[in-house]
């Protein structure tokens, strides 16, 4: 499986600390944050890489060509931001006709990557994204989903100040290369996932649980618990010689 990793962000509810750094490279626990998904999607198999860079890309493109990561990532420069479904659209030539991963790399995450995969291969008959969700402390600045028996997403709430529950997007897809089809119908070049995407596939959308770490780094309280928190996570969740 391929994969789409977005790091083009300016990253402004982070100033000043991503005036001279892109968020994706922003050190947690004395390494890069796009370090963790390249390190941790790498060692499942998931290759190869691809990541748009906007902002600062120049410090993106030289981390990654001097990292271990080089031979499998390729990066694409956006110079203007397509959105989510606009970067996945622009670039549908990279994945071929198989299902790929999308991923928010400027979030934080520690899961299994391959029972992510095995969610998406048993998703119920219909279904076209599978979607990664987990328990936000701040549900008002998160997306937040409901489910339907099945236990897909039946509704989708972005950043509503009183929202029905806990359970968030994670930002992290499996998808259906089917998917391109509508986006391509869309007949424009900036798609926003969250509001042009997801609530044209309700009902269509499986859900995979992360019970083990996920944090929105959206501004410097949540990167601060995140440098807080993520050094005891790692340690709980076991050494990984991708990630040690």
């Amino acid at each position: 499986m391929r994969a789409l990793l977005l790091a083009a962000g300016l990253g402004t509810r982070l100033r000043p600390l991503t005036r001279d750094i892109p968020k994706c490279l922003i050190p947690i626990d004395g390494k890069p944050l796009l370090e963790y998904w390249l390190a941790m999607l790498s060692a499942a198999g998931v290759s190869p890489l691809l990541v748009n860079i906007h902002h600062h890309s120049d410090k993106v493109k030289r981390y990654i060509d001097r990292s271990p990561y080089s031979k499998i990532v390729t990066t694409v420069y956006e110079e203007k931001l397509l959105g989510t479904g606009g970067t996945l659209l622009k670039n549908r030539g990279f994945f071929g006709s198989e299902p790929l991963m999308l991923v928010h790399a400027d979030n934080l995450s520690l899961f299994d990557v391959g029972t992510f995969m095995d969610s998406h291969s048993h998703r119920p008959p219909g279904c076209e994204i599978t979607m990664m969700t987990f328990h936000s402390p701040t549900p008002h600045t998160c997306g937040i989903i409901e489910r339907d028996v099945r236990g897909c997403v039946r509704a989708f709430h972005e950043k509503v100040p009183h929202p029905p529950g806990d359970l968030a997007n994670g930002a992290v897809y499996i998808l259906e290369p089917s998917l391109f089809a509508y986006l391509e119908s869309l007949g424009k070049e900036y798609i926003d996932f969250s509001t042009e995407v997801i609530p044209h596939y309700l009902g269509r959308i499986w859900v995979f649980h992360n019970d083990v770490y996920h944090r929105d780094i959206g501004n410097p309280e949540s990167y601060a618990s995140a440098c807080r928190e993520f050094p005891q996570w790692r340690r709980k969740y076991g050494p990984d010689r991708a990630l040690s």
